[in-house]
């Protein structure tokens, strides 16, 4: 079956759900599915937080990878959202529990979170 807007949207929202299901249950419960908010959009994922400060999650579920395009807009959701980094969770084909998923920042995001854990 081929991917149209209607399928793929679908599809992201099933893998939001599924992040912050678990993250929530891992994590803290407060996390859970941020509702869209248009041109300042602030992440995927809400509650999210590391020494009190916020992290953005974006969640991506597609077949082609574009860490380059995903880290930009997970780093431009972090700056609207006030956060000290942004994230992004993308589905690992072929594994389907939601631990089994990558996470993927560039080096100044993770330089900015050991920054804010002290």
């Amino acid at each position: 079956m081929t991917r149209n807007m209607r399928s793929a949207r679908t599809a992201g929202t099933r893998f939001e759900r599924l992040v912050a299901d678990y993250l929530a249950d891992a994590v803290d419960d407060r996390i859970d599915r941020r509702p869209r908010t248009g041109v300042q959009d602030r992440g995927d994922i809400s509650g999210v937080r590391l020494a009190g400060r916020r992290l953005v999650l974006e969640c991506k579920d597609v077949a082609r990878t574009a860490l380059p395009q995903w880290t930009a807009e997970a780093r431009q959701e972090a700056v609207n959202d006030g956060a000290v980094a942004g994230l992004v969770v993308h589905k690992r084909r072929g594994r389907g529990g939601p631990a089994d998923q990558w996470v993927t920042m560039t080096l100044a995001d993770l330089a900015a979170i050991l920054n804010a854990a002290g």
